[in-house]
């Protein structure tokens, strides 16, 4: 397969994923947020979300405050912000119209009626009351689209590269979703817990919470469930797990040719297969957590190095 054809399949998994990721992430904040108003830290679930969509530098290069109004147009329409909804959904349609012949029907038509719906939304469908709504709808099409892939596409090299963008899109989701509430682990004020909620409702976890503990919510117990157990998709272990056995595919694909993207995948999952707990917290969660996305990043490069850009670097 040429690597511009396996770019365009790797980066459209990554863009759909981000796509439903910040939809979630919009909707749980817009509930947690008058809470966080109640005890006096207006704004503080909105500088969260900028900083887990790794968006609060160049928001803050175009807007002088934080508002819950500008956030949500930064992160829904701004064409500037190359991770806004719409952003991440034009650069998906572009990178499935540039393999459209690699996509079933199903797949081409989710993400370009979706993206012909985004461009002629009126403000008003975007806005107030009608946000909610809008943001679930989001997270609706991403699932059409995930279904049909899984439905309806060839189990060959395509079906590999863009599950192999959707696993490490959700990989580095979860680490920053994790670590910009890293500082409520211990404790438990109504605050603390409402915080862990908002965990677990930004990764659709909550009920596979309630069935793996059958218990009330612990701070430990959230941090174990979405840092070391396989059982939840959305888990570091589970998506690093995701990421080795895809890259092992390709290899075998490509007669068996490896690089060191294939050795990084393998000692995170390692790392995580085997970690503890009680050892992460032991050396910092936020410490932990920030050399995650370090790695997911350079494991992201790592891959792009080898089967996309083999001759960069």
């Amino acid at each position: 397969m040429l690597s511009r054809t396996a770019d365009s399949l790797f980066w459209m998994g990554r863009y759909t994923e981000r796509a439903a990721n910040l939809a979630r992430g919009l909707a749980v904040t817009g509930r947690m947020a008058s809470l966080s108003a109640a005890l006096g830290q207006e704004g503080a679930e909105w500088r969260s979300l900028l900083v887990a969509s790794g968006g609060e530098q160049g928001f803050l290069e175009r807007h002088p405050a934080i508002t819950p109004e500008a956030v949500i147009d930064w992160l829904l329409h701004d064409r500037s912000n190359p991770s806004s909804i719409l952003s991440c959904f034009e650069a998906a349609r572009r990178n499935a119209r540039a393999v459209r012949t690699a996509l079933t029907v199903d797949m081409w038509g989710a993400l370009n009626d979706t993206w012909n719906r985004l461009r002629s939304l009126a403000p008003g469908e975007t806005e107030g009351e009608a946000l909610p709504a809008f943001l679930e709808w989001v997270r609706e099409r991403v699932l059409l689209f995930n279904g049909a892939a899984q439905d309806t596409m060839l189990r060959g090299e395509p079906w590999l590269f863009v599950q192999l963008g959707t696993a490490l899109e959700r990989a580095d989701n979860t680490a920053r979703l994790l670590d910009v509430r890293h500082g409520w682990l211990a404790g438990g004020a109504t605050a603390e817990y409402a915080q862990w909620q908002a965990v677990l409702a930004s990764l659709s976890a909550t009920r596979s919470y309630q069935w793996v503990y059958r218990d009330r919510l612990d701070p430990r117990r959230i941090a174990e469930l979405v840092i070391l157990r396989p059982e939840l998709p959305r888990s570091l272990v589970a998506c690093f797990g995701r990421v080795k056995e895809l890259l092992e595919a390709i290899a075998t694909q490509h007669g068996g040719r490896r690089g060191e993207c294939h050795r990084m995948a393998g000692a995170m999952h390692a790392e995580l297969a085997y970690g503890r707990l009680e050892d992460i917290l032991a050396g910092g969660l936020h410490e932990f957590l920030t050399r995650i996305i370090r790695r997911t990043a350079e494991l992201g490069e790592e891959i792009e190095r080898f089967y996309i850009r083999p001759g960069a670097g």
